[in-house]
């Protein structure tokens, strides 16, 4: 097939990327501003181009028809409006990459299938997703445009460690804190379930859906099978580091309010919500699909990488205060509200 990527050097896209490359039976080209070229592997069409910039696009692409189109990149409606513009009679499936923190908010039902409804009053980034969805599978009804909407969840590579509660700067200013035995912030009472996918495996689902055409005018998820708790996620981070869990609980609305994080969206409108995946329509569309790495696995790989590789080291003093803080306040609260009840 003749697939064209649009960003597809991210933590989800470049294990497509190299799935792709790996199956030796695809012209493959990529489209963005030169993230990351370096590691893309030899073969792959590269256009250095900002997809921001409609006509020079047109021009770049002139004459070329896909079999297959993914805007790894597109966020907004305006964004899917000008990938209609650029790719409608020219490609015969076009893959949005959605979001399953699009699903309802917060969910009258943990189990989550692509039926469920789409409703998140907390996140502006999901709110957004919706709305291209709609645009979209409108376009589809109305004009045939070949739509395929996939929606992830919480996925990680090697560069990145999962986690709930972190600063601006990633997750190893976390990492930083358990290394250094402090206390590491927990959202609510870390019972809520959830679910982590490496990025290999949802790029094995993923390029089954790629020219399939029972993927065509569907929604499809793609998540690993493996449900965990919070307290399970981070006892496994701190296990794979060699180190004891001091584990500090926080409500996640009291996060939301104390902290100038996006805890409203990231915590209240996704990962402070028990959820389990129902993943029969992704194994219908496509059976080979088997979770290959486990979530212990996959911190395993990531830990060794990032602490053997200082560019992904990133500490945030900002954020480590901030932690300190709402410690140091929420324990002298309680102290304070203990000696005035025990007169």
């Amino acid at each position: 097939m003749r697939i064209l990527l649009i960003g597809g050097t991210g933590t989800i896209s470049m294990a497509i990327t190299k799935k792709l490359f790996q199956e030796k039976k695809h012209e493959i080209y990529l489209l963005n501003r030169g993230n990351r070229i370096k590691e893309l592997p030899e073969g792959i069409i590269s256009i250095i181009c900002d997809i921001e910039r409609e006509e020079a696009v047109k021009q770049a692409l002139f004459g070329i028809h896909f079999d297959v189109v993914v805007d790894f990149i597109a966020f907004t409606p305006n964004q899917l409006e000008r990938d209609y513009r650029l790719f409608y009679g020219k490609t015969d499936q076009f893959i949005f990459i959605s979001s399953a923190s699009a699903y309802q908010k917060p969910p009258k039902d943990f189990q989550i299938t692509e039926d469920t409804p789409l409703d998140n009053p907390y996140w502006e980034y999901s709110r957004n997703k919706i709305v291209c969805e709609e645009f979209l599978m409108k376009k589809y009804h109305e004009e045939g445009f070949p739509v395929t909407i996939v929606r992830p969840s919480h996925t990680y590579d090697e560069r990145r460690i999962p986690l709930g509660v972190h600063g601006k700067n990633g997750s190893y200013s976390v990492i930083h804190r358990m290394l250094c035995e402090k206390p590491v912030i927990i959202h609510g009472d870390g019972t809520s379930l959830w679910v982590m996918t490496h990025s290999s495996d949802f790029a094995e689902a993923f390029v089954g859906l790629l020219g399939n055409t029972k993927a065509i005018g569907e929604a499809v998820q793609i998540t690993g099978d493996e449900v965990l708790t919070w307290n399970q996620i981070y006892q496994i981070i701190a296990d794979v580091l060699g180190v004891p869990l001091h584990p500090y609980y926080v409500a996640s609305e009291f996060l939301d309010r104390c902290g100038f994080y996006d805890f409203k969206g990231s915590l209240l409108g996704d990962k402070s919500n028990s959820v389990l995946f129902e993943n029969t329509k992704l194994k219908r569309l496509v059976p080979e699909f088997k979770q290959k790495i486990y979530f212990k696995n996959g911190i395993q790989n990531a830990v060794q990488y990032i602490l053997t590789h200082p560019e992904y080291q990133i500490k945030d003093p900002k954020f480590d205060f901030w932690c300190d803080e709402v410690i140091r306040q929420l324990d002298r609260t309680a102290e304070s509200i203990l000696k005035a009840t025990a007169k």
